[in-house]
């Protein structure tokens, strides 16, 4: 049987280092399917549920193994699925490649069945390449290109390929005029300033006599180079969420996560620096950073278009993290301790004092503070944690405290519902071999997450270690967006948008041969854990958990409070909740321990 196009193509996706790809089937990619059946083993399929986690399964494989992403989908409703998750991709800079059917090239144009103009589609979330196939000769340059693209400026591409090129056979390119021999291959390059830009960054900082350091995803490879200048200028360093494993929790002087999900002391050291060093981040909250003017500011990033739009920079470096804080360190001068570590120190220690007394106030049923801090010592050596959007990324980013050689994530710019599940999926297959814990919301596992516990199901048993959880924060409310509504807009609760049905998940776990747990007693929060990470199966952990524990800010704003001073004057359905659980976490911040019921 001659070669066909649909050969080729999985044959070159091979070359290029590609094993796994994520997608669903359809009759617009039969010839590829057919193809890859054929080719054998060499690259994994992985059948999703839904073309949209296939996309978000491409991007966290992207993020926790720093190669490229690859999801398939059939055309029309299958190629407009991907699209949620290739944003997520897109807006955190992962490098990801979009494969997706089309009608036969002779139906192009004829307003066909299944039909979209998906180069148009396309265009935005994968503006860096996005093409469609017309000839055989021309699908190796379109592979080629897309996935060096794709690495090299950590981009979504897109290819899509009519359904009658896939079975067509294959051609190379004729040598003559108007055709191109491409080639495999891509090396990331050393990417460092000039000599004469780091002697400058190195003039701020040395000047500086508070210095502040906010790491992001930049930095998750640079954790003993951003460990080794925070020593060297005394300084204390805040995390974005998409940077929490670029610094193991244990160092004193890691202040943790920023921003509205951040803690006091990211606050703190934010508001009294007189330099901030960023490196590695696109946080987007300006209002988190220190006052225009305050400080003196450098920034590293490898993308030019990043730099100073958060804070104006007085130096802007462009370069790898890693391999520029290695060239930048031996410019830098010891300083002298002047206290301000150790008070950044202090104030760290004390903050995890607040974080276990808010934790432990009762609640109705379980405070779901408690959920994610008796996690967090319970995490075994190398876990990979992936979050949700919403309420739980506040425990995930405040709670959980990362050590060496742990791994996490969420959907970061895009900050989607709905990527914890595919997160932890696309986790296990990079990773058989290490735990893999997903922090989720009811709202999430009911909008399209329960439906890949059937992925899980199906594939489960070649994991070489089963140690797969998922835990869901069962409140029966939208909860992120009601205390949004509460305190942002002072309105109070809207049963009919917010309020959710009560389901079982974990039962549903168990109705497909997973294990389920269920716990709505605060004193059995720890013993459920240890039952989930002991389990000899993956496991769905539901906690029944209050959805009136208000996710506090690091710092409360005039407007914050009269916000909420409003939604309760107005009168909120949870108003008696709200006040008395609002109060034990003020409390907290001034009584470490308050209510803190014995174990």
């Amino acid at each position: 049987m001659a070669q066909t196009v649909g050969d080729f193509f999985w044959q070159r996706l091979h070359d290029w280092g590609v094993r796994r790809v994520f997608g669903y089937p359809g009759d617009g990619i039969n010839g590829l399917l057919g193809a890859l059946n054929r080719f054998g083993e060499g690259i994994e399929f992985i059948q999703v549920r839904h073309e949209e986690m296939a996309a978000f399964m491409a991007s966290a494989h992207a993020k926790f193994t720093g190669e490229l992403g690859v999801c398939l989908a059939t055309s029309g409703p299958g190629a407009s699925h991907l699209i949620t998750g290739l944003y997520d991709a897109r807006l955190d800079h992962m490098p990801v490649l979009a494969v997706v059917g089309q009608q036969a090239r002779t139906a192009v144009g004829s307003h066909y069945q299944q039909e979209l103009d998906l180069q148009s589609m396309f265009k935005d979330v994968a503006g860096a390449f996005v093409q469609q196939a017309m000839a055989p000769a021309q699908v190796r340059h379109l592979i080629d290109r897309s996935i060096r693209t794709a690495l090299g400026e950590r981009r979504v591409t897109a290819l899509i390929l009519p359904n009658d090129l896939q079975e067509e056979p294959y051609e190379e390119p004729p040598r003559k005029h108007g055709a191109v021999f491409s080639g495999v291959g891509f090396s990331a390059p050393k990417v460092v300033p000039y000599d004469a830009d780091l002697q400058r960054a190195a003039d701020v900082l040395n000047e500086g006599q508070r210095v502040a350091i906010l790491v992001g995803a930049g930095a998750l490879n640079a954790t003993d180079e951003v460990i080794a200048v925070a020593d060297r200028l005394d300084a204390g360093a805040a995390k974005a969420l998409l940077g929490k494993a670029a610094l193991p929790d244990d160092l004193p002087w890691v202040t943790g996560s920023i921003g509205l999900l951040g803690t006091k002391p990211s606050w703190d050291l934010m508001m009294e620096c007189d330099t901030l060093l960023m490196i590695g981040s696109g946080f987007p909250y300006s209002e988190f950073l220190p006052k225009e003017g305050q400080a003196r500011g450098v920034q590293i990033d490898l993308k030019p278009d990043m730099l100073s739009i958060r804070y104006p920079m007085e130096v802007n470096l462009v370069g790898d993290s890693a391999e520029t804080l290695r060239a930048l360190l031996p410019l830098l001068k010891q300083k002298p301790d002047r206290g301000w570590r150790k008070g950044i120190e202090e104030n760290v220690a004390g903050w995890w004092q607040t974080l276990e007394g808010r934790a432990m106030h009762s609640a109705d049923p379980v405070n779901p503070q408690r959920v994610a801090w008796e996690l967090s010592p319970r995490l075994p050596p190398r876990s990979i944690v992936t979050s949700d959007s919403g309420s739980c990324a506040n425990w995930f980013a405040r709670d959980i405290r990362m050590r060496r050689g742990m791994m996490c994530s969420l959907s970061g710019g895009l900050a989607s519902m709905g990527a914890a599940v595919p997160y932890a999926i696309a986790a296990k297959f990079a990773h058989p071999d290490r735990p893999v814990i997903g922090l989720v919301g009811d709202g999430a596992m009911q909008m399209n997450n329960m439906a890949e516990l059937i992925t899980v199901a199906k594939y489960w048993k070649g994991w070489s270690n089963p140690q797969w959880i998922i835990c869901v924060f069962n409140n029966e409310d939208l909860n992120q967006v009601t205390w949004e509504q509460r305190v942002q807009a002072g309105d109070p609760k809207f049963e009919a948008s917010q309020r959710l049905p009560d389901v079982p998940y974990h039962r549903f776990a168990e109705l497909i041969g997973l294990k389920g747990i269920f716990v709505d007693r605060a004193e059995r929060v720890a013993a459920g854990w240890e039952e989930a990470l002991a389990a000899d199966r993956p496991v769905v952990l539901e906690f029944k958990t209050d959805p009136n524990v208000p996710p506090l800010p690091p710092h409360i704003t005039f407007a914050q409070a009269k916000g909420l001073t409003s939604t309760l004057l107005t009168g909120d359905p949870e108003q008696g909740s709200v006040l008395v659980n609002t109060a034990k976490e003020v409390l907290s911040g001034v009584l470490p321990g308050h209510d803190k019921p014995k174990r």
